[in-house]
């Protein structure tokens, strides 16, 4: 990160580090956290849901990275502090209702703190776009970007914080490039259209390319692999 952070004339600590610990052990979770990382990934609400309970001593971001059905939010708001994949306006509007009902039941039990300020903020949330043009990725499209963008910033328990995306993987990362340039593109052009301080957080990058993702711009890595070693199979 620092190799890569220097090449583009950033600093390493402007850049965050999401372990990516999906199909992994929540003992290796926990060694990871006394090695420093704050950030961790999950792709499915169920899986974190078996490790939290073992891990509810932690003071980390729990991100949810995955694709998130519809009639699972309530359960992923309890779960995680951002959800990183919306990529639908019926997506952002489930998460909205939700988080509504959700603050309103908050407040209701238990007493103002700082807690519970917080639950009453905007939930964090990031839009996927697909980089990764098979049918079967998820994300929003490029041309449907600008409507999200301008639905979800009018949803008043979301917080948009940027953009996620996932490109097809290939070996030659310099291939992938173009990918994360894109998506610093998008971002830069609804920032004219939308305002300059919306979406500071370009989430990018993995075990075997998050350099050139950093070198095009990436303020957020997603990292499996290259910390916990390979997953087991599932």
């Amino acid at each position: 990160m620092e190799r890569a952070a220097s090449r583009a004339g950033r600093k390493a600590e402007d850049i965050t580090l999401i372990a990516v610990s999906k199909m992994h052990p929540a003992e290796r979770i926990r060694e990871l956290y006394k090695a420093g990382l704050r950030h961790f990934g999950e792709n499915r609400v169920q899986e974190w849901e078996l490790k939290r309970s073992t891990l509810a001593d932690l003071d980390a971001t729990w991100h949810l990275i995955g694709h998130l059905q519809s009639n699972k939010v309530a359960r992923a708001l309890q779960a995680f502090q951002t959800i990183d994949s919306v990529d639908s306006i019926a997506l952002a509007k489930r998460i909205e209702r939700a988080k509504k009902d959700f603050n309103t039941e908050a407040t209701e039990h238990t007493e103002k703190d700082e807690k519970n300020v917080a639950r009453e903020m905007g939930l964090r949330v990031l839009l996927e776009v697909r980089l990764d043009p098979a049918a079967a990725k998820s994300g929003v499209r490029d041309e449907e970007l600008p409507r999200l963008v301008e639905a979800v910033l009018q949803l008043r328990h979301l917080d948009v914080r940027g953009l996620m995306g996932i490109p097809p993987y290939v070996e030659d990362t310099e291939k992938v490039r173009p990918f994360f340039r894109h998506l610093r593109e998008l971002r830069d052009t609804l920032r004219s259209r939308f305002g300059s301080e919306i979406l500071p957080v370009l989430s990018m990058g993995m075990s075997h390319d998050f350099e050139v993702a950093i070198e095009e711009g990436a303020t957020e890595i997603r990292v499996g692999t290259a910390l916990f070693g390979e997953r087991n199979k599932v």
